[in-house]
């Protein structure tokens, strides 16, 4: 981002009253018509939204400050308008990251002011040895995954100066441009509103890392794939809640094949609350999955093994099954498909929370929740928003297809990066 952050030759009276809502601790302003102006006050996972004044913004006063907002950064040559349309446009105004929304695009004007707060560097992380050692001489295709607000895109931003600073050619991609990087590192925007078109000039600018912040949509995880299949190494922004919803957002639709995850993305850095949560790495094994017995070895296949990168532990496997790309949760538990004589097992209590996994494949959305649950009713929530109530078979598992209404809310939500939990249904 531009870091040119000194407003002193800006004489607009509407800039600085937007300027006057933000102290040392806040992160975004949010003005929406007919309601009192808000902020986030506090640190990425641990902020209060809190009132700013009791009187509420009036549509005149919205409208002014947007005009203000647009007109500043048409002739400001520390500013730039990433994204203007009839209704909503998306402006970089010097270290602000400003999102104008209005009518038809709105029901009211709204205008939301991010500003980051904090700048780190990899070292204030205090990432672990075996992890900086991987960054530093292995790792080349990652991804940092998390929440919204959580706090990936300055971690990614901390890789940027990392790699830099070790002699490498460092670019972003990013729409809009707001990550927090050193001034030897250019920052890239869609090109005529392609990323396709961006990596494309980026191959031949020839730089050893491209950090892509955010990868949202099919085009996204596409350009990804090509630069890293190009040989350039790549940091990936994503949302998701886990490690393993990030890993499996790749073969979503066939986004990369099962075959190239682990040479497209080898390592998935989950961030939650500023910090680094969970590190997974992954690897290609051509082998007979977790739980199928030795009489079963025609049925060995290549699997993506998905490992807790600082334990060593294999927690998830990938693999094709019936024509089917699956995710399996290998916790020293046989797999679902794999027959197993075992006692009815005990009814939950009403209410009681259900641990469950979510696996993606063309048609289906599937909930794994164990054998323990199995014939019981659950209830689905995303970040504790009621989705649907369905069924557990006997495998332990409920397979929804994608088309349903319950489907696609619950691929939705995940895409989102909402936390997908669950609980035993009342009898």
């Amino acid at each position: 981002m531009l870091e040119h952050d000194s407003w002193d030759d800006i004489d607009d009276e509407e800039i600085w009253r937007l300027l006057s809502y933000f102290d040392d601790h806040t992160m975004s302003v949010h003005l929406i018509e007919n309601n009192p102006p808000r902020a986030k006050r506090g640190s990425p996972g641990d902020w209060n939204l809190v009132e700013l004044s009791e009187e509420k913004l009036t549509h005149d006063e919205l409208d002014m400050l947007a005009t203000a907002i647009l007109e500043t950064a048409r002739y400001d040559r520390h500013s730039f308008i990433e994204i203007e349309e009839h209704g909503a446009a998306v402006v970089q105004l010097r270290n602000l990251r400003i999102a104008i929304a209005m009518r038809p695009f709105a029901d009211k004007t709204e205008i939301s002011a991010i500003r980051p707060i904090v700048k780190l560097s990899l070292e204030d992380y205090r990432l672990s040895p075996k992890l900086m050692k991987r960054l530093e001489a292995r790792a080349e295709g990652i991804l940092v995954s998390g929440a919204p607000g959580s706090g990936k895109s300055t971690f990614a931003a901390a890789l940027a100066e990392f790699y830099s600073r070790r002699g490498n050619v460092v670019k972003t991609l990013e729409q809009p441009r707001d990550l927090q990087v050193s001034e030897e590192i250019v920052q890239y925007s869609p090109l005529d509103g392609s990323m396709e078109k961006a990596a494309d000039v980026l191959l031949l600018v020839r730089p050893d890392f491209v950090i892509y912040d955010e990868l949202r949509k099919d085009a996204d995880f596409q350009a990804y794939s090509d630069l890293r299949s190009a040989g350039v190494g790549m940091v990936g922004v994503v949302h998701a809640g886990s490690a393993i919803d990030a890993i499996q957002r790749l073969i979503l639709g066939g986004r990369v094949e099962l075959g190239q995850i682990p040479s497209t993305v080898d390592t998935v850095i989950q961030i939650e609350a500023g910090s680094v949560s969970k590190v997974a790495s992954l690897s290609l094994k051509v082998k007979l999955p977790t739980g199928m017995s030795s009489s079963q070895r025609d049925l060995a296949r290549p699997v993506v093994e998905v490992r807790d990168f600082e334990r060593g532990i294999l927690e998830y496997e990938m693999f094709s099954f019936g024509g089917e790309r699956v995710v399996v949760p290998v916790r020293g538990a046989i797999p679902s498909y794999q027959p197993e004589v075992r006692r009815a097992p005990p009814r939950g209590t009403p209410g009681e929370t259900v641990p469950i996994s979510v696996s993606y494949s063309r048609k289906k959305v599937t909930i794994h929740a164990g054998r323990r649950y199995a014939k019981q009713r659950i209830e689905v929530f995303a970040d504790n928003e009621y989705l649907f109530t369905t069924v557990i078979g006997r495998n332990g598992e409920s397979s929804i297809r994608i088309k349903t209404r319950q489907g696609s809310a619950l691929v939705d939500a995940m895409e989102e990066g909402a936390v997908i939990t669950a609980r035993v249904a009342p009898y």
